[in-house]
């Protein structure tokens, strides 16, 4: 579906948690619609760490691409220096550092997965290399020297490592410095990141004036909660979107893989998801969520518009028409994954396959759905735990509601 009229001051209020400072944004903003001023430099970095996409990633490339049909100009920063200095944000322990060349493959895939979402034509892709990678020792130093320790030790990652006596590395403590100096390179008006950015950012702005330019505006938008979260208490609770957690939808997964994922939100949660990353206005959705009777039809729409937007609207009908026919009938996907494992000695153990067609996080899930019900072998229901598969070819099934399909060959 066309995107909604939009409007400056719902972009500002809709699937956004911070502003910093709203009154100063706002004056730009109608400085801009007035004429006075040119438009906002929108700036976000990303660290391509991972070349895949999800909607996760989505709720932060739609806000910029709002800013885009509002007129601003979009700055796509790619961190290739910052990604190799690691920033260690909502973890815990250090993140694994990466190669040069782990960075620039990532990077590749991931423009070709953000210009889904954004204008190509319309963005300004830079890349911090261009001028962290030309710092001289002296003007590195001269950065420090313009924030504290006490200030960077403020971020709550390091606060609680410090507490906890976890160790901090110095480069650790560095990174929002360099983050913050790519607004000062690139004369931000504006940065955007999520909710586990907000420190980082706001060092940006601090550095500004003291390189005699103006302070950046500064918003953030939420962290995307998975495909299991569930409502508590009237809020969201959930691990937030990933692919480690397996709770993701992939913008270049199969049409019938998004769709599906789609369908299995739960019936509260896909309000939260319609907010953040449907291209329906905020009226258009209240009537939507007055109108419902079916908790289905929503999400059906959601999936709708989701596979229509990075697919197209052919393959949004047949993936709807397909689920129907496989999810709630007794039909079979079109494209079932196939994979050839390895027996041990002359069977292989049930989990196992499950394991290796991706239908079970661990041998320890494919357990627990064997004794809940939830496997079926060739159309039959197995559910002994310790069941082998002979060599030779099965259809594998898990899940009811939500199946899933994979041919297994054990060879």
């Amino acid at each position: 579906m066309p995107p909604a009229a939009l409007d400056p001051i719902e972009v500002l209020s809709r699937g956004t948690v911070d502003v910093v400072v709203r009154a100063e944004l706002e004056q730009k903003l109608a400085a801009f619609a007035r004429g006075l001023r040119g438009p906002l430099r929108v700036k976000a970095g990303f660290d391509p760490t991972r070349p895949d996409l999800h909607l996760g990633h989505v709720v932060l490339l739609q806000k910029l691409r709002q800013f885009q049909q509002l007129g601003h100009t979009i700055v796509f920063l790619i961190g290739d220096t910052t990604a190799m200095v690691g920033d260690p944000t909502g973890q815990n322990d250090l993140r694994p550092r990466l190669s040069r060349e782990e960075v620039l493959a990532a990077a590749e895939t991931y423009q070709a997965q953000a210009f889904k979402v954004l204008d190509r034509d319309a963005t300004e892709v830079r890349w911090n290399g261009e001028w962290l990678g030309k710092l001289s020792s002296l003007e590195f130093i001269e950065l420090a020297a313009k924030t504290t320790v006490a200030r960077i030790m403020e971020r709550d990652d390091f606060e609680k490592r410090w507490s906890e006596r976890r160790p901090i590395y110095q480069h650790e403590l560095l990174y929002p410095l360099l983050q913050g100096y790519d607004s000062v390179a690139l004369d931000a008006d504006l940065e955007l990141g999520g909710t586990d950015q907000l420190f980082n950012l706001n060092v940006g702005r601090d550095l500004m004036p003291r390189y005699g330019k103006p302070a950046q505006s500064v918003l953030t938008v939420p962290l995307l909660e998975g495909t299991d979260a569930r409502v508590v208490d009237g809020r969201v609770v959930g691990k937030k979107m990933s692919k480690s957690a397996d709770n993701y939808i992939g913008i270049t997964e199969a049409p019938l893989v998004m769709f599906r994922k789609c369908m299995q939100i739960d019936d509260e949660v896909i309000w939260r998801y319609f907010e953040l990353l449907s291209r329906r206005s905020t009226a258009e959705l209240r009537e939507l969520r007055a109108a419902t009777t079916d908790p289905r039809e929503p999400k059906r729409l959601f999936a709708r518009e989701m596979v229509a937007r990075f697919h197209d609207d052919e393959a949004a009908a047949l993936a709807e028409r397909e689920f129907a026919s496989v999810y709630l009938g007794e039909g079979l996907p079109a494209d079932i994954p196939e994979v050839s494992v390895a027996a041990d000695g002359d069977t292989l153990w049930l989990p196992k396959a499950l394991v290796a067609a991706r239908l079970a996080s661990s041998t320890s899930d494919g357990r627990r759905q064997l004794t809940d019900g939830w496997v079926e072998v060739d159309g039959a229901r197995v559910t002994d735990p310790k069941h082998a598969l002979p060599r030779g070819a099965y259809l594998l099934r898990v899940g009811s509601k939500n199946r899933k399909f994979a041919r297994v060959t054990v060879a």
